[in-house]
């Protein structure tokens, strides 16, 4: 079945709004998933802590865009279960060199401390996953790709599931039906993930998030 899973089979399949995933890192089964309820973030709506906004403002990192897309989904990949495998990875690296798929680094150094990734179509943003090596390095990079999307023009930021985590941060769970409705409106938007001129300082993304 696999076999003929390819790049472009997966952005209709986002169109649609479903996506892929495989049972763990050595399943090479894929099977699709279109949830009753979907995580998405509001766009204004990222909650930022005075513990945040302070690391955010006084820490010393560095952030970057597609500069490591490979390293951030390894080390989304890098836990105890996960539903990342070798065809997942190969898939999202072809959407990548596409520029369908972008990451997003946190940097300490030369060391790679944190990252997310996602998919983009139209003007939505669908996560697929992040990672942390530091405290606060994944929760700083989702400010600064809040921040980012919004300046791009994005509409919807797809979070598949609503985790606790991720509604302590803001997300919410909406129905399906809902979800159509907003990809619709989405997929037929144009956004930029890399938008003209834009240079976040962490003062703008500390100041944009709501509190």
């Amino acid at each position: 079945m696999n076999q003929s899973l390819t790049p472009e089979i997966l952005l209709r399949a986002y169109g649609l709004g479903i996506f892929p995933m495989a049972e763990s890192r050595d399943n090479p089964e894929i099977h699709w998933v279109d949830p009753k309820r979907r995580g998405v973030f509001p766009l204004d709506g990222f909650h930022i802590s005075r513990s945040l906004a302070k690391h955010i403002l006084t820490a010393s990192y560095r952030v970057s865009v597609n500069e490591a897309f490979s390293e951030v989904v390894a080390g989304c990949a890098d836990r105890a279960e996960t539903w990342i495998n070798a065809e997942i990875t190969a898939l999202y690296t072809a959407l990548h060199q596409m520029g369908h798929a972008h990451s997003l680094e946190v940097w300490e150094g030369e060391a790679l401390i944190g990252g997310v990734y996602g998919v983009t179509l139209g003007a939505a943003f669908f996560g697929e996953s992040m990672f942390s090596r530091q405290t606060n390095a994944s929760k700083t990079a989702l400010a600064y790709l809040l921040h980012r999307l919004r300046a791009g023009g994005f509409q919807l930021f797809d979070t598949q599931f609503l985790t606790d985590h991720l509604a302590s941060l803001g997300a919410v769970e909406i129905p399906r039906a809902e979800y159509q409705r907003r990809l619709a409106l989405a997929h037929q938007g144009d956004a930029s993930f890399s938008p003209v001129g834009y240079q976040p300082l962490p003062s703008s993304v500390v100041s944009s998030s709501a509190g």
